[in-house]
């Protein structure tokens, strides 16, 4: 049977292909295997790399929501939108703009 995603692309890390790219994908492989903690962390990898890399903010934000670390998604969130209207994505902004409204009501509610 085959490694889960997630163990082929830890076998890259602190190789020549470690970066933001990588550790999105891993944060992704990670998020869709159920663990939004680990995955929290290698998105944070991925924007310690790049932090001009939104959807890397955007996808942190959603895994520490899956977390309930709801200041810190927003926060990411915060950071995110910033980061993609700087760059011109503005559909990206918007959308990290919705979900920090959401989760506020959220917590709020």
């Amino acid at each position: 049977m085959d490694s889960p995603l997630s163990a082929r692309l830890r076998k890259q890390l602190a190789g020549p292909r470690d970066g933001a790219l990588l550790r999105f994908s891993l944060g992704n492989a990670l998020l869709a295997e159920g663990d939004a903690a680990a995955a929290a962390t290698e998105f944070r990898a991925a924007t310690g790399f790049d932090a001009q890399y939104s959807a890397a903010w955007k996808m942190l934000g959603n895994a520490l929501a899956a977390c309930a670390e709801v200041d810190a998604a927003i926060a990411a969130w915060e950071q995110g939108a910033t980061v993609a209207s700087q760059r011109g994505d503005i559909q990206a902004a918007r959308e990290m703009q919705v979900f920090q409204r959401r989760l506020r009501k959220q917590r709020e509610a």
